[in-house]
């Protein structure tokens, strides 16, 4: 999603994938996705990689293309050392071939979740490198759009920050959860290697009814 400057992630959780307007909203997202994944082949071309968007796609398969698509394609076809150095060179904000996302707003990610019955969480909020003054604006932003669970556990994240984030989820009386941000094989973000464990907090899953509701404490 978009907000202010800043491109903010929402996961939804236990989501009906075939509803209709969440089928609408994706479908919307894509389109988005696809004309800015043209936009970065055309940049790269210039750069002297063609054919990437090819490539990209058939990474992707029947799935968005996204930047870490190009950025296997930038180390599987042409000698970029790593994923990491294809996003500080090509790919990454500023970059030479970085293109701007046209993304929805908050309030309707969350909206297209619970229309699909799900939960709206707002993902690694302290990744995106904002002020506890912007931080708290984005926590009461999110509860207006009336999202449901914040992610208070994920890699890299610093433990005085972790622990500010905590007291403001408990503050806003946020859900929370944890997650790996795991999205392919690498040392910061290995699946599952996140666990929550708080004395205050209440689990997104807390009535599921398939996990179990409690905290480990500690």
């Amino acid at each position: 999603t978009h907000w202010h400057s800043f491109e903010i992630h929402v996961v939804g959780l236990n989501i009906d994938r075939h509803n209709s307007v969440l089928q609408a909203f994706l479908s919307t997202q894509q389109q988005k996705r696809d004309e800015r994944a043209a936009k970065i082949a055309d940049k790269l071309a210039k750069c002297g990689f063609e054919g990437t968007l090819e490539r990209a796609k058939r990474y992707a398969r029947d799935g968005q293309i996204t930047r870490a698509h190009f950025a296997r394609v930038l180390v599987d076809c042409y000698s970029v050392s790593n994923m990491e150095s294809a996003f500080k060179k090509y790919l990454g904000k500023g970059k030479r071939a970085a293109v701007k996302a046209e993304w929805a707003s908050i309030s309707e990610a969350v909206e297209a979740i619970h229309a699909a019955g799900g939960q709206a969480v707002l993902a690694h909020p302290l990744h995106y490198d904002m002020t506890t003054k912007w931080l708290r604006r984005l926590l009461t932003d999110f509860k207006q759009a009336n999202g449901d669970a914040v992610e208070v556990v994920f890699p890299t994240a610093n433990p005085s920050k972790q622990q500010l984030l905590c007291e403001l989820v408990a503050e806003y009386g946020f859900l929370a959860s944890a997650g790996s941000d795991f999205h392919l094989p690498g040392r910061w973000t290995e699946l599952g290697r996140c666990g929550l464990k708080s004395d205050t907090l209440t689990p997104v899953w807390h009535d599921w009814g398939i996990i179990p509701a409690s905290i480990p404490k500690g």
